[in-house]
């Protein structure tokens, strides 16, 4: 008969050491410089270097952020996506550094983007900054956006673009081109305030009809008692700064994360 064995210290010695590389783990978040049109813009890359590298690509997810710019929300979504895994890129849509939390002035930087091509040639750029880093898998690339970011995505898988799948938060819906059909590549997930009162009912409507006549892979999720910017924790404060009619709404915000997750497991399956 063997004698006992002793007790093995091999599995408190891999903890150990996977605790070691769990805090040797970062996110890396560096500022990207770039152009579009004439314009100098300044992106942010977020990824985790743990698990991404040019030898071990990841899904890329492009990011764009609501009518205030580039700020501190938009960076943090960024650095959300990062911890997922995947690499992402916060779009710069006005220029180096512009943002504001004026809701005049946003208007006055967003409206140049509504209706003209720009709007999905300057998100595209963002793109392609993404997809230039290296650390994509080029197949494996979708977009997300916030308000006005949602619109954007929108405009950008409509305008063709390489993406597997484009989720929009709180976006307005625009009117889908006629010949977006045909040039769309792009699952669509859109996650909408049940009463945002920035969407009309019509505006849903025409959407759904646009969707549904040109054979779109879409979601179309609305979330009980949520309005405009449900998933902004700063926008109980914007709205008392400058009487919008946004709010943060804790619940929305947890589950459309959560069917966004879903969407980018169907989404970058292998």
């Amino acid at each position: 008969m063997l004698p006992p064995m002793k007790p093995t210290r091999l599995p408190l010695l891999w903890l150990a050491l996977g605790a070691a590389v769990s805090l040797n783990a970062k996110i890396v978040m560096k500022p990207v410089a770039y152009e579009q049109g004439g314009v100098k813009l300044e992106g942010c890359l977020a990824y985790d270097d743990a698990k991404v590298s040019k030898a071990s690509p990841a899904p890329g997810v492009l990011v764009v952020p609501e009518w205030w710019g580039l700020n501190d929300y938009a960076r943090s979504r960024a650095e959300q996506i990062a911890r997922l895994g995947y690499v992402a890129f916060a779009a710069d849509m006005y220029g180096a550094g512009v943002t504001t939390s004026d809701p005049k002035k946003a208007g006055e930087l967003a409206g140049q983007f509504y209706g003209k091509p720009l709007m999905a040639e300057r998100a595209q750029a963002g793109l392609d900054q993404l997809l230039a880093t290296g650390l994509v898998e080029s197949t494996h690339v979708a977009a997300i956006g916030y308000c006005f970011g949602g619109s954007t995505v929108q405009a950008l898988a409509y305008s063709g673009a390489p993406l597997a799948g484009i989720v929009s938060f709180h976006g307005g819906l625009i009117p889908v081109p006629a010949d977006a059909a045909v040039k769309n590549k792009a699952k669509i997930l859109v996650c909408h305030g049940a009463i945002d009162p920035f969407v009309s009912k019509e505006s849903v409507e025409a959407f759904m009809k646009a969707m549904n006549e040109g054979k779109f892979d879409y979601q179309f999720v609305s979330y009980a008692g949520a309005v405009h910017a449900f998933t902004n924790p700063g926008a109980d404060q914007l709205a008392k700064a400058t009487g919008l009619p946004i709010a943060y709404n804790a619940a929305a915000d947890h589950r459309s994360w959560t069917h966004m997750k879903v969407f980018f497991q169907e989404l970058f399956a292998r």
